[in-house]
């Protein structure tokens, strides 16, 4: 019994890569009509941002959750989607959208990941700093947070040009249609960077989804890492929705599934189950998409409406412990 629990995490890695990899394959080559020179790059460039984007929503969820300690809250959840949400609103409201279309992309997103990273650096070194630390207090702040960029970003939404109020609402959807191919590259750098870095913490994790004081009396500096892993988080979580746009559910509903299935709590399990498991929903969601419904819908609807429900359930479950 011991020695199949020790392998049912391999198990399910070497499962969930060849689903992952069948998947890919399918998007590249289903339905494929035209010239290959250029049906694989143009698809290939989708399913590399689909990887990045799910590999670094993967793991800032379950980084965050360790720090955290509490599997129902996510980045997102904690006001980043409405900071990006009002970044976008002042844009357009100040410089309207023929400006925005002006600006450098690469510039714009440098500008929208640095915004992001500053915001959420000194929130959460704020919130995780001392000796007292409350969730309530960590989910209050995000609402207030969240709530505050929302409701400038519907007052100045309200007072725009409704011409200008269409073009910004396809900015605020996340999407894998017209990804730049210069941002993809800039991206990829950067989630490699931060992977290296957090590669070297990987059994640190374990030890701090034990608490503060189990980790400060094993040994572990807990205000440095923790300052360490928050900003890798912050990174991960800018560079995938300046790319992209906002997902608010999805990082829990992939580090849930990724909890539930792997059956261990070592980090160099759950992170690279997680990261498949958000590859595989979103090149299977966006095969779905493009062959079924014929892009009648946005790929972040329906991930955001099946991660509520995962959302509400795990809130409804912890009620009832």
């Amino acid at each position: 019994m011991r020695e199949w629990k020790e392998k049912q995490p391999v198990q399910v890695l070497l499962i969930l890569a060849a689903i992952a990899v069948c998947g890919m394959a399918l998007f590249m080559t289903l339905n494929a009509r035209g010239r290959w020179d250029f049906i694989l790059p143009f698809r290939g460039m989708k399913v590399l941002s689909m990887v990045l984007v799910g590999y670094a929503i993967a793991v800032s969820t379950v980084l965050f959750q360790t720090v955290s300690h509490n599997r129902i809250l996510t980045p997102s959840i904690m006001g980043f989607d409405s900071l990006y949400i009002l970044i976008q609103t002042s844009l357009i409201f100040t410089i309207g959208s023929a400006g925005v279309a002006a600006l450098d992309p690469r510039l714009l997103f440098v500008f929208n990941v640095a915004a992001m990273v500053a915001f959420s650096t000194a929130l959460y070194r704020w919130l995780f700093s001392g000796n007292s630390r409350s969730i309530h207090l960590l989910v209050l702040v995000g609402i207030v947070f969240g709530v505050l960029f929302r409701s400038l970003s519907g007052f100045m939404q309200r007072i725009i040009d409704p011409n200008e109020f269409v073009l910004l609402q396809d900015r605020l959807f996340a999407s894998f249609n017209n990804v730049n191919s210069d941002l993809l590259a800039i991206s990829t750098a950067t989630v490699l960077a931060v992977s290296i870095v957090g590669l070297r913490f990987i059994n640190t994790y374990d030890v701090l989804s034990l608490g503060r004081e189990t980790s400060i009396s094993l040994g572990i500096d807990h205000s440095r890492v923790v300052t360490i892993v928050l900003i890798l988080v912050a990174i991960l979580v800018s560079v995938s929705t300046a790319l992209v746009g906002p997902i608010t559910f999805f990082g829990l509903l992939v580090a849930s599934l990724a909890h539930q299935i792997t059956g261990s709590h070592k980090h160099r399990y759950v992170l690279p189950v997680a990261a498949l498991i958000a590859v595989i929903c979103l090149v299977g969601g966006q095969l779905v998409l493009e062959r079924v419904f014929a892009f009648d819908t946005a790929l972040s609807i329906v991930i955001e409406f099946v991660g509520g429900i995962v959302f509400l359930a795990l809130l409804i479950r912890g009620a009832a412990r």
